[in-house]
């Protein structure tokens, strides 16, 4: 049940409560495992409780990675679009094998390259978030080391998530993990094993998705409730998946399902729960991954993404060489099939991204005016793409930004 998270003491947690940026990545908690947890707060979001004081490193620490205060970006020689971020290449791509194309999101690309990864022994378990036990819309960091357990963990999960909260069992097993979060999750991973070496080594691999933003879980109790579906009644539920896009399913305990349309439930429904840090996020492609995963919409004649039901097909993107490398071998091992993609149609088949990244420059100057808290971005060309919207575009940005701190509206939920 949500309840009133308690102030933080460390002056880090306190700046990012302030100004509401705080993703739930659970980065704080892997930090400081023995003094911060990850728990629910109205409406719904993962937010850190701190139960006793900081030490220096741990403190400096979080300043560090946390997403919320900060993120930066190195193209270091690489390709390095205004828009999408650094990559080495990009394709589109599926898994070849049926069951995990189906079960995937999109394609199911990702979960082919997992099931790749633990098939050779690149690494020993992969660290991802799948349903949780005690809340079927709700979300749970899972280790798992097999098929079975790669293909329950698939499809997307529109809820709350903390992953990196288990960060500390992942270091203290010995074994080599491959990480999925969203975006902001593995910009903090990769900024906390640049200076714990014992993470770097836990983590070898990391993987990442495009995301549009983190809905409470008031976001999940508004989509059963639009199905008529009593959430004591609701034995398991799919946000995405068992197709292309798939459709939000609610499985009750009776074994009926209810289910509603991608767009009816995310467009419809979640996206109006995201939190506000995901609403001014620089990094909604997962830069700091070394291989990133999204859909490869079909378009209509205006260039809009069409949800109709289809075979699923990934957008594949190799951030870095290890990224690159691993494709090549999943490729080669006949786990996943590839096709040269274009990065000049990603625009059209990817609107959200393209306007929120667009708009984010007017949206952070207009909160710096009003005196809140934003994180500090270098590297991620906010200028470059401010540049691609028109004037009065990112002036309705900047006004609409202002109105909503002056005047605010209550949260669906909250």
């Amino acid at each position: 049940m949500s309840q009133k998270t308690p102030a933080p003491s460390s002056a880090a947690l306190r700046l990012v409560a302030r100004g509401d940026l705080c993703s739930g990545c659970g980065g704080c908690a892997a930090v400081a495992p023995d003094r911060i947890v990850m728990a629910e707060a109205a409406p719904g979001y993962l937010r850190p409780q701190q139960s006793a004081p900081l030490t220096p490193w741990q403190e400096e620490a979080i300043t560090r990675i946390c997403p919320g205060l900060v993120q930066e970006v190195a193209a270091q020689g690489r390709e390095d679009h205004p828009l999408w971020g650094p990559y080495v290449g990009m394709r589109t791509g599926w898994a070849c094998d049926p069951e995990v194309r189906f079960a995937g999101s999109s394609g199911g690309a990702l979960s082919a390259i997992l099931l790749h990864l633990l098939d050779t022994g690149r690494v020993d378990r992969v660290l991802l978030t799948g349903a949780a036990p005690d809340l079927p819309t709700g979300n749970a960091a899972v280790f798992v080391t097999d098929r079975a357990g790669v293909l329950a963990g698939a499809g997307s999960r529109y809820a709350p998530s903390a992953p990196l909260a288990a960060l500390p069992e992942a270091v203290a097993s010995g074994l080599r993990h491959a990480v999925v979060g969203k975006p902001c999750d593995i910009a903090a991973l990769r900024a906390l094993a640049a200076i714990d070496p014992a993470v770097a080594a836990a983590v070898p691999v990391m993987l990442s998705f495009f995301y549009a933003g983190v809905p409470s879980h008031s976001g999940g109790r508004a989509v059963l409730s639009a199905l008529g579906a009593a959430e004591p009644e609701v034995a398991a539920f799919r946000f995405r998946g068992n197709g292309w896009p798939g459709r939000a399913t609610a499985t009750l305990t009776d074994g009926s399902e209810r289910s509603m349309s991608y767009h009816d439930s995310w467009g419809g429904i979640l996206s109006k729960h995201v939190q506000h840090r995901c609403r001014i996020c620089a990094d909604g492609t997962g830069t700091a991954a070394d291989i990133v995963c999204a859909d490869a919409w079909e378009s209509d004649e205006a260039g809009y993404p069409l949800f109709d039901e289809a075979d699923g097909t990934s957008l594949i993107v190799a951030r870095t060489a290890l990224g690159a490398e691993l494709i090549a071998g999943a490729e080669a091992a006949g786990a996943v099939a590839t096709a040269p993609f274009d990065i000049t149609a990603l625009a059209a088949i990817q609107p959200g991204q393209r306007g929120r990244r667009r708009a984010l420059l007017a949206r952070l100057i207009a909160l710096r005016l009003c005196g809140r808290p934003i994180p500090r971005y270098r590297g991620l060309q906010l200028r470059a793409a401010a540049r691609q919207n028109p004037l009065r575009r990112n002036l309705h940005n900047f006004l609409g930004t202002i109105r909503r701190v002056l005047f605010p509206r209550r949260r669906p939920g909250g």
